[in-house]
């Protein structure tokens, strides 16, 4: 059995039409990219309302079962995907409210809400190159001024320097402490003996 051979790209759309290759492993595809990658799992495409529609789209890049119609996707070629997602905005954060009896209509319970739309898109999984000096570790907000942004650099260089420096302890390690049934003898402090 082949492995998936997933497209070297910095985009879902560019590993699509135009990767930088395809491996299989992070060394092959780091070899590939010059640098550092990260196997990644993105959205492209538009968002079709049926799968038939996203199959006809995407003729070629997944498998299609339907009669008449049935394709198959070669084993290297498999990092394509069509996934089903709830169309509209995310739900609120918090805690959702259990639903409260109606006692109507000889009913006790409200009728269930229907379940969202759903909508169809393209999943490619992919190895993302991965950019090092891409993002500092802490950003100064736009429009802060340049003396502002020049003492936040010299923050980001202090918090750099600190992580990179061993840890140190603060003050020397205190000795153990005497547990609840334990307790030194006043002949011999060095030694903890059990208490009955």
């Amino acid at each position: 059995m082949s492995a998936v051979l997933y497209p070297v790209a910095a985009n879902a759309s560019a590993a699509l039409n135009a990767p930088l290759g395809r491996a299989a492993r992070a060394s092959e595809a780091g070899l590939l990219a010059a640098g550092a990658v990260a196997f990644v799992s993105e959205f492209t495409g538009p968002a079709f309302v049926s799968r038939e529609a996203a199959l006809d789209a995407f003729a070629g890049r997944v498998d299609d079962e339907r009669p008449g119609r049935s394709r198959s996707v070669l084993p290297e070629n498999r990092y394509c995907d069509l996934r089903e997602l709830a169309q509209g905005p995310p739900p609120r954060p918090g805690k959702s409210t259990p639903p409260r009896p109606v006692y109507r209509d000889g009913k006790r319970w409200p009728a269930p809400l229907k379940p969202p739309a759903t909508v169809w898109r393209l999943s490619v999984s992919y190895w993302k190159l991965v950019q090092a000096d891409a993002a500092p570790i802490l950003e100064h907000p736009p429009g802060e001024s340049d003396a502002a942004a020049r003492a936040g650099a010299q923050d980001v260089n202090a918090l750099r320097a600190r992580l990179s420096a061993p840890l140190t302890p603060v003050k020397p390690q205190q000795p153990l402490d005497v547990g609840l049934f334990e307790f030194r003898p006043p002949e011999a402090p060095h030694i903890l003996m059990p208490d009955e």
